[in-house]
């Protein structure tokens, strides 16, 4: 969805001039967030299990790593497309990491995690808008708005990652007929968008949610073998082959803002 236009808040005072920290919604975004999503099923998978890190390191490793690019990232003040995308890499792994802690380590139920998520990631936007007075993707000029926009963006990422193996694998509905589910459903909502007045604001987040399942069961049906419903071209060569897009589309974001700035 491009150029999404959320709920018209006046500025407060003292950001007028401010840049904003995160990138604008259009085509290139929501390629590298599909594909960051579908490496970072691939990638925990990778790390987790081929390389029999095992699941506890494997999400002490990638959180500290995390830490580290949050840091990076908020140390720019403004929107850098190599260090947000590594960011939103990063944090797409450890929200999938989060979500298969609470099913595999605490045998938590995915309903339950679902459900869960949902609270927290209500929660955040409650707290946000309460703190900010606006939701706005477009007006993200402080360190604390920042703050909020990342928070909810790793609840996203683990919200996504229960919903989309709740519908996989405790409905049984695979992960083909899951991502064409979930393939639907983003459709909706971009009709939704562009057609029926659906406003840019919840159009945004509501597909940012479900890219997260649509990814993910796109990678598992790559990585896994077939006979647990996949092509089985490995974790190794999916997440090298999305991790190769990604790389490809930041540098060309990188250069095309780099030339704008001249």
């Amino acid at each position: 969805m491009s150029n999404i236009t959320a709920a018209d808040y006046d500025h407060p005072s003292g950001f007028e001039t401010a840049v904003n920290r995160v990138p604008e919604v259009t085509p290139g975004f929501w390629i590298i967030k599909l594909t960051a999503v579908t490496m970072g099923e691939t990638a925990a998978d990778f790390l987790a299990v081929n390389l029999g890190l095992g699941l506890g390191t494997t999400t002490l490793l990638m959180t500290a790593i995390l830490v580290a690019a949050m840091f990076w990232q908020f140390s720019q003040k403004r929107y850098v497309p190599a260090v947000y995308w590594t960011a939103v890499v990063l944090i797409s792994v450890v929200g999938t990491l989060i979500t298969d802690n609470m099913t595999d380590a605490l045998g938590i139920p995915l309903l339950d995690s679902t459900i869960g998520f949902t609270i927290a990631l209500a929660g955040t936007f409650a707290v946000w808008f309460a703190s900010e007075r606006t939701l706005s993707i477009h007006e993200v000029f402080s360190v604390r708005r920042e703050a909020f926009y990342w928070l909810a963006i790793l609840f996203t990422f683990a919200l996504g990652t229960a919903v989309g193996d709740l519908i996989s694998e405790a409905f049984g509905v695979g992960f083909a007929g899951t991502g064409v589910l979930f393939g639907l459903i983003i459709a909706s909502l971009a009709l939704g968008y562009f057609a029926l007045g659906l406003g840019g604001l919840w159009a945004f987040w509501l597909c940012y949610i479900f890219t997260r399942p649509l990814g993910a069961s796109f990678g598992d049906f790559l990585a896994q073998p077939a006979d647990y419903g996949g092509l089985g071209f490995g974790t190794i060569v999916t997440s090298v082959a999305f991790l190769a897009i990604i790389a490809l589309t930041v540098a060309y974001m990188t250069l095309r803002s780099s030339n704008k700035t001249k």
